[in-house]
């Protein structure tokens, strides 16, 4: 596998940082080199967040922030709006993104049409299953499906050894609707 690199966009309090922690454990657990990091402005909740995760099958030694990434991850559409989101990706390259829209719809918006989008309502399911808008994990459910990076499992394994059955559970059930319900244009 050739290196994938993720930029994770959200808001402090979505849990972007934990969740670009969590792939690059499990991606470790499957024999893989990882790292994630987060990039904080203003450390506040609300406040735009970025977070990266690198995944490689070679050791990896830059720990400079991704400028082309392979994929971009966003957690909060209201992003979109924000110049400089979608600045660096790749052609050809992936936006996962927590949305109502199409991924017509975004592509349109982000004026990108030699990438892949891929859509999710995770606002929904983590407010349906969490009672809280934190959509990390359901957003991870979706990046999983459309990337096949790791296997859902070891996603599972992870939030199961990071927080407590209490927590865990109703965020594997987040990651297995997400992983379901996710659409690809």
């Amino acid at each position: 596998m050739p290196r994938v690199e993720i930029r994770w966009h959200g808001r402090g309090g979505q849990g972007a940082v934990t969740a670009s922690q969590i792939i690059a454990e499990a991606a470790i657990r499957e024999g893989k080199w990882a790292q994630a990091f987060p990039e904080f402005g203003a450390e506040r909740r609300g406040a735009p967040v970025r977070a990266y995760t690198r995944i490689d099958d070679k050791p990896i030694y830059t720990r400079a922030p991704i400028t082309r990434p392979d994929v971009i991850v966003v957690l909060d559409p209201s992003l979109l709006a924000l110049k400089g989101i979608t600045t660096g990706l790749k052609e050809g390259g992936l936006i996962v993104i927590n949305t109502v829209k199409s991924p017509e719809e975004i592509k349109k918006a982000v004026n990108r049409e030699d990438v892949k989008v891929a859509v999710v309502n995770a606002t929904k399911i983590a407010l349906e299953i969490l009672k809280r808008p934190i959509v990390n994990t359901a957003i991870l459910g979706a990046l999983v499906k459309v990337t096949n990076l790791v296997k859902l499992e070891s996603i599972f394994e992870v939030i199961k050894e990071h927080f407590p059955e209490s927590i865990a559970l109703p965020n594997i059930e987040c990651v297995k609707k997400a992983y379901e319900e996710v659409k690809v244009g």
